[in-house]
């Protein structure tokens, strides 16, 4: 019943922001707050638009966010395994993760032009960056509060320091390790989206650089709106679709949350 509740009570919400905005937007008729009917109808338009396809942009960052996720999930656990088993390693690591998860990745964006060049590969090593150390710190986090027990249990059974990692930490911190993911996740999205609009028309063509396109090119409001509702559905999707799939079938069932 309260799951219903809260489902009602975010519908209603929406609408309410619906209603506001096509309200605000009609009676001030600013050409840079374009109604939601005319934002709907230009991205509907955009689905079909030879010169600009917005999905094309799009499924080109969904490509790029899809690869530095897989490569900075496998570091982070891989560095995160060698934390677990090697004190040295585990002190070096805690001083790199401390001072890189504090960088934000667009102040990275500079040294990566000059050095790399405005392209798809920065907009990578960014996605990275943007994944590996959150991940890296919840997952560190998680391997420390793997009870005792487990970790000699593994041991007295003749578990190898990879099966220790594999077979004992690993699942034991499962729900930090779904946590981390998910806020490499968020911020990999935004950085992605934010490195594409600075870079604007160069080499990378993904949703960011659509949303620059329409902004100072095609000079189309409605088409900088469809864009970013876009990229929101985009987030639900991952957020409800796929994140809340995986936690209701492993970590609640499991009952490591509530």
């Amino acid at each position: 019943m309260k799951k219903y509740k809260n489902l009602i009570a975010q519908i209603i919400f929406v609408i309410a922001c619906v209603v506001f905005w096509q309200v605000y937007a009609t009676q001030r008729n600013i050409m840079g707050f374009p109604t939601l009917d005319t934002i709907f109808k230009s991205l509907i338009s955009s689905f079909s638009d030879p010169q600009r396809p917005i999905l094309v942009y799009l499924g080109h960052s969904l490509v790029s966010i899809i690869k530095g996720l897989g490569i900075g999930i496998v570091l982070a656990i891989l560095f995160s395994g060698l934390s677990a088993v090697s004190e040295i390693f585990d002190s070096i690591y805690n001083l790199i993760v401390s001072v890189f998860d504090l960088l934000p990745g667009v102040a990275l964006l500079p040294i990566l032009m000059i050095t790399i060049g405005a392209n798809d590969t920065s907009i990578l090593i960014l996605v990275i960056h943007s994944v590996v150390w959150p991940m890296s710190r919840n997952i560190i986090d998680g391997f420390k509060t793997t009870p005792r027990i487990y970790v000699e249990s593994g041991k007295n059974i003749g578990l190898s320091t990879v099966g220790l990692v594999l077979g004992v930490y690993i699942p034991a911190s499962f729900a930090n390790m779904l946590s981390g993911i998910k806020v490499g996740w968020a911020r990999a999205w935004r950085g992605l989206i934010s490195a594409e609009m600075i870079f604007g028309a160069a080499q990378s063509a993904g949703i960011g650089v659509f949303i620059n396109n329409a902004r100072t090119i095609w000079i189309d409001y409605a088409s900088v709106y469809a864009a970013i509702f876009l990229i929101i559905i985009v987030g639900i999707i991952v957020e409800y679709g796929l994140f809340r799939t995986i936690e209701k079938h492993t970590v609640r069932k499991w009952g490591m949350v509530r």
